[in-house]
């Protein structure tokens, strides 16, 4: 039995994402015929040619009058816009924003097409991704390509980050409109002229892994087209739809329309076990985390104990073609730990649905050796949630032991035990950068938040980490229930007075996961009403609290972003945007290069 394991767009493409690498690796472990293909790496690729962005964007504007023809029938000055027919709302939209477009940036036709192959290109080079300005550039024109060829598809739009549109709801109804759109959605073509391909592997069951919102049309759209034009049995799993389960086990429709089954939550046991029952080794009833129809009825059937990372099998990058990503270096994530051992924060639900433990840093070892000597990689992103200082230290010992060369980031909570001898150590065996939870510089809000750690010693920690040769990236956000305007401005203060040792942030507005701990004890935390979510597939809440206003709250915004610019001063860092380029960076140049280096916007 051939299995065929499939990550549809929408992904930044710049290395490949953990969950097929991880999947293949069990398959094949346990003797199944397996494949992968990132979809979303071979997508980026076609639609950033110069013909294809031609063709849309000049498609878009030549239809642009037959557009207005549609909706002319349809406009009253007295009517609401959300009372026209969703159809006619995106036609409203992409009407306007065409013509737009051709008053202001229809000059860039004649330059950008052409571009965009080149700045591919670039950001795949050895020698001009690490040229800062000739990066900056490429990426910003790749930004300007993304858009043309969005056009046609308008309002929905690609970006090296996101796929949006700001009329779609994470309803049922929505899902199905935009699955179906011709108009907005811009992968049925793209997987038509796939299809074939897909086909021929033979594959008698067809997994696809979903882990964002941005994969939910792409995702599905893919899903209906082999649900209609295979005999295959097509699985739904990845990250996304764990959380929100109930949904679709209120929508049965779903499985009419999409899959067979859906698997939720961990996924490298069940993902054997549906290959037994396809295979006609076990019943559909003994696959735990699988949701399926059955006799016009949902079945859930049981949550397993998952697998400890200790018993898995190496991930597999087989097949894969490491020319198609976005970087002149394969950065793998990579885990080491699954779920998190603090695990108590309450504003987090990252690590919902996983169970906390460890890999034994032999073996973790030991698979780094193999996949550098099978693939040659050495760059490697930790997506554990928390790496700990004990682990760290043990870690570091075995790459000297091993005499292992890599370069290494990830993610980790501002604890005491982060010492000055531990963080030199991880850097002498290639640690690089690390993503630190700062989250706020308010004493009240971290109380709130529960972080568990001692908040007068994050800063020394920092310089500690500073003083090894790290780089710290900070995550900070506002909003968080009770926050005052003077609550975030001491966040504002604590990154503008220690940008020496606060290399560079991520910020982030508070939104309240379906699973976060908050949500069990409101009144604790201020907050006045939880409401039960509009859009049934939306992962979050909405909710009234104690605290700033709506327009509060973006002002502090702006005063985050203007003073920070002040203080920081146009670093390098701010333009290259993704923290995976950031590290590239640091490994090649080393932080205080990169810390000092400064952008002239006049010549980007």
């Amino acid at each position: 039995m051939k299995t065929l394991l499939l990550f549809p767009p929408q992904w930044t493409p710049v290395s490949p994402h953990f969950a097929l690498p991880s999947l293949l690796g069990q398959l094949k472990a346990k003797g199944y015929e397996a494949f992968g293909m990132d979809l979303n790496i071979d997508f980026y690729n076609k639609i950033l040619n110069a013909n294809f962005i031609k063709n849309a964007a000049m498609r878009a504007i030549d239809n642009n009058q037959n557009l207005l023809k549609e909706i002319a029938p349809y406009i009253q000055k007295s009517k609401n816009f959300n009372d026209y027919p969703l159809d006619i709302q995106n036609k409203i939209v992409k009407y306007s924003k065409i013509k737009e477009y051709v008053a202001k940036k229809q000059h860039l036709l004649l330059e950008i097409p052409d571009l965009a192959e080149e700045s591919v290109r670039i950001l795949k080079s050895r020698e001009d991704f690490y040229k800062p300005e000739t990066l900056i550039k490429a990426v910003n024109i790749i930004d300007a390509a993304l858009e043309m060829a969005s056009l046609p598809y308008f309002p929905s739009k690609m970006s090296l980050d996101a796929y949006s549109n700001p009329l779609f709801k994470l309803t049922f109804e929505h899902i199905k409109f935009f699955v179906f759109d011709k108009d907005t959605n811009i992968f049925i073509e793209y997987y038509k002229s796939i299809l074939d391909e897909i086909i021929s592997k033979n594959a008698q069951y067809i997994g696809i892994s979903i882990n964002s919102t941005g994969q939910i049309i792409p995702g599905l759209t893919l899903a209906n087209i082999l649900k209609n034009k295979t005999k295959a049995h097509i699985n739904i799993g990845g990250n996304f739809f764990g959380r929100v389960k109930d949904a679709v086990v209120k929508n049965p429709g779903f499985f009419d329309l999409f899959c067979d089954s859906l698997l939720v939550e961990e996924g490298e046991r069940p993902v054997v076990e549906l290959a037994d029952y396809i295979s006609g080794k076990i019943e559909i009833d003994k696959v735990s985390n699988l949701i399926y129809k059955k006799d016009g009825e949902v079945v859930i059937n049981e949550t397993k104990k998952p697998m400890k990372l200790d018993e898995m099998g190496i991930v597999s990058l087989d097949g894969y073609d490491f020319s198609k990503y976005f970087a002149p270096e394969i950065i793998l994530p990579f885990q080491s730990s699954r779920g998190c051992y603090w695990g108590k924060c309450s504003f987090c639900d990252q690590d919902f649905g996983q169970n906390f433990n460890v890999k034994n840093v032999e073996k973790l070892t030991d698979e780094f050796i193999e996949l550098k000597e099978k693939y040659g990689i050495k760059y490697f992103e930790f997506i554990d949630e928390s790496v700990s200082p004990a682990y760290l230290s043990e870690l570091a010992d075995k790459i000297k032991e091993k005499n292992i060369d890599i370069n290494y980031f990830f993610d980790a909570r501002l604890e005491k035990t982060f010492t000055k001898e531990t963080l030199q150590k991880g850097f002498k065996s290639g640690l690089k950068m690390v993503l630190w939870g700062l989250e706020s510089g308010s004493d009240s809000v971290m109380e709130l938040i529960n972080k568990g750690i001692d908040i007068d010693k994050r800063l020394e920690i920092l310089k500690n980490s500073n003083d090894a040769g790290l780089w710290n990236f900070a995550f900070i956000f506002f909003g968080f229930p009770t926050e005052t305007q003077e609550d975030a401005r001491k966040t504002i203060k604590m990154l503008c007075e220690n940008n020496d040792i606060i290399h560079s942030y991520g910020r982030s507005v508070f939104t309240m996961g379906k699973h976060t701990k908050l949500k069990d004890e409101p009144e604790k935390y201020g907050i006045t009403a939880v409401y039960p979510a509009v859009d049934e597939f939306s992962p979050t809440y909405t909710f009234d609290c104690i605290g700033m206003t709506k327009d509060e709250l973006n002002l502090i915004l702006k005063e985050c972003t203007e003073a920070c610019a002040e203080a920081y001063s146009n670093p390098l860092w701010m333009y290259l945007r993704y923290r995976e380029y950031i590290f590239l960076y640091l490994a090649k140049y080393g932080k205080d290069w990169v810390s000092g280096y400064k952008i002239d916007k006049n010549n980007l």
